[in-house]
């Protein structure tokens, strides 16, 4: 049996059925449902092709040559598909649920597959899906703080301790600046931050409050869909205040391992924030080693940019929580006490 289900009742299983998706890999590179695996029906090339000849001479034409290229591959995308499946159901999705992902489940379904199902609308009806998403309210704890005060580490604290967390930089694969590619894997396409973005709200419990660091629009080459970002500016932000020096011994445990060629690098991505002078210095530093002198120089520029963010903010939406060190265990503690009694405090107000 082959049946039609749009992606909102496919999310809303228990227990969705492993997933293909038949577009070719450049399309699926760009940006995919995670989770699905990628049998392509047709290659890069091949799907060009069918295009061209499309476009330049017929509808006809076009299904004749994808035939040609199809017909060779029947007998792996069986395999291929009972390998994702086993014997179970299992569903197709292309771009528009149009051909591509009918064909793949005639196919299944005459070799086999008892039950298989074609999302609707096919990856651009998930595409809507995830946008629209992200329309609707969430109820959000904005941590903030100054570079280097170990809030990703604290974000994993707080989760361990039984709290919803989004970690922002860990699905961009970035620390948000100049440093932030360091010892990351390359980044996802903006498209595919999303779609990851969307499975990890989809896990939590929407009416529970959620943890998510304080973050430009922008995470490297990625954006935070607008509606999100507006509501983290919108929120109460909880912003840890520790000592630069602090800071500055954190960041070179974090980035010191990685060389100084890197770190060069880095300090030219924003030596016209810091200024010929500190540009000069923190190379002289770098040169002997001196690691901690290069990060006191580079939360020079980092802490006045954030600064210029918070001054956008609702003076009385900005809680400062003073902390004398990077205590991740200590600061998790101080952090969800501080922002309950703020939260049961808000609750009695109204």
């Amino acid at each position: 049996m082959i049946t039609k289900i749009s992606i909102g009742d496919y999310f809303a299983q228990e227990h969705p059925q492993p997933l293909i998706d038949v577009r070719s890999p450049g399309e699926y590179d760009k940006g995919h449902i995670p989770g699905a695996t990628n049998i392509a029906l047709f290659s890069n090339e091949e799907r060009a092709d069918v295009g061209t000849v499309y476009v330049q001479q017929s509808r006809e034409k076009a299904i004749e040559l994808g035939y040609k290229y199809v017909t060779p591959k029947l007998d792996f995308f069986i395999t291929e598909s009972r390998r994702v499946a086993g014997k179970s159901a299992i569903a197709v999705h292309c771009w528009r649920g149009g051909m591509r992902s009918q064909a793949f489940a005639e196919h299944l379904h005459s070799n086999g597959f008892d039950e298989v199902y074609v999302i609707t609308g096919g990856y651009k009806a998930y595409r809507n899906y995830v946008l629209n998403f992200f329309d609707q309210p969430f109820r959000l704890r904005v941590l903030g703080g100054y570079t280097g005060s170990g809030k990703t580490q604290l974000l994993h604290k707080i989760k361990e301790m039984g709290q919803q967390v989004i970690n922002l930089e860990g699905l961009a694969h970035h620390k948000g600046s100049a440093f932030g590619a360091i010892g990351e894997v390359a980044q996802p396409t903006v498209e595919q931050f999303e779609n990851k973005l969307h499975r990890e709200f989809s896990q939590l419990s929407l009416n529970k409050a959620i943890w998510v660091e304080d973050e430009s629009h922008s995470i490297g080459r990625v954006k935070i869909p607008i509606m999100l970002f507006l509501q983290i500016r919108e929120q109460v932000v909880y912003f840890i205040d520790i000592p630069k020096a602090e800071r500055a011994k954190f960041l070179v445990g974090d980035y010191a391992s990685y060389g100084n060629e890197l770190l060069a690098s880095a300090i030219e991505g924003i030596s016209k924030r810091l200024g010929g002078q500190n540009v000069k210095l923190a190379h002289d530093y770098l040169a002997e080693n001196n690691h901690f002198e290069v990060a006191k120089i580079a939360l020079q520029y980092y802490d006045k940019a954030y600064n210029k963010g918070v001054e956008h903010r609702k003076p009385t939406k900005v809680h400062r929580i003073k902390l004398s060190k990077i205590d991740t265990q200590k600061n998790a503690q101080i952090l969800i006490k501080f922002v309950e009694e703020y939260e049961r405090n808000q609750a009695h107000a109204i």
